[in-house]
């Protein structure tokens, strides 16, 4: 941390870990670059950005999917009315891990769970395509070490829009994304996270759009938008603002609430 030639310190620990080493590299005076899920709640999440902001220095959630063409590609469909308004997204990211009580995804110290694990995917797609949901109600069931296993969310919003959001360490599942309008639907297959291709369904007909080639693991076009941000003298990326992330754990804190996990750093 103390190296004046380090340009961004990538904080890529387990959840319970990313408060403490962002904060360590913002008091340094290095900017910082955090995996997700950012922080394991809120509270925390506002503690890092105050530091970053204070110190004016750079911060990021390393939320890659918000890079993910398709992803960025539904974004631009919707505001370019192709399916009309919004009546609703359904959405999933789901991948089975055997119980093991010392593992990150059961252990509730390093922030357990799959709600920030899987769950925060779809929770990130939604609020891109929709924003801050106004009311949200959670079911699910509980591991034996006490973190949430599977978890279904409704979002609510004001004006009518809706939104599903599934994410289980139970058990697979190849469902990714459905956005539904009132003139026609877009479907994001086969997985939310690694996206192949688009299904956009209007009264004209149906197009696929396929993803483009993805170079390594998926992590380029995040990297290079650190990099721009750093040589621009900014602060935010605009594609993953800080008070989205913050917003998107106040949301996972209520789930969490509403299922009884608790995290021994809630307290």
């Amino acid at each position: 941390m103390a190296d004046p030639d380090v340009d961004v310190v990538y904080v890529a620990t387990t959840h319970g870990q990313h408060h403490e080493h962002a904060l360590l590299a913002l008091r340094a005076g290095q900017p910082v670059l955090v995996e997700k899920a950012f922080t394991l709640n809120a509270t925390q999440a506002r503690e890092v950005v105050a530091e970053a902001r204070a110190r004016r220095l750079f911060c990021m959630e390393a939320m890659w999917v918000r890079f993910h063409p398709l992803i960025r590609q539904v974004s631009a469909l919707l505001a370019d009315g192709v399916i009309g308004e919004v009546i609703g997204v359904r959405a999933d990211l789901s991948k089975r891990f055997a119980f093991d009580a010392s593992h990150r995804l059961f252990d509730l110290a390093a922030g357990g769970g799959a709600l920030l694990d899987l769950g925060v995917y779809p929770a990130a797609a939604v609020w891109t395509w929709l924003g801050r949901p106004d009311t949200v109600q959670a079911t699910g069931s509980l591991s034996p070490t006490g973190s949430d296993l599977s978890v279904g969310l409704q979002w609510g919003y004001t004006d009518g829009r809706f939104a599903q959001l599934y994410t289980s360490a139970a058990g697979d599942s190849p469902f990714a994304a459905l956005v539904t309008g009132t003139r026609g639907w877009i479907s994001l297959e086969p997985r939310l996270h690694r996206g192949q291709r688009l299904v956009v369904h209007t009264a004209d007909g149906e197009e696929q759009h396929a993803a483009p080639p993805v170079e390594g693991n998926g992590y380029r076009a995040e990297i290079e938008e650190v990099g721009r941000c750093l040589r621009a003298g900014e602060l935010e990326s605009p594609v993953v603002p800080l008070d989205d992330t913050v917003g998107i754990l106040d949301v996972l804190d209520e789930a969490r609430r509403q299922l009884g996990v608790r995290y021994p750093a809630d307290s």
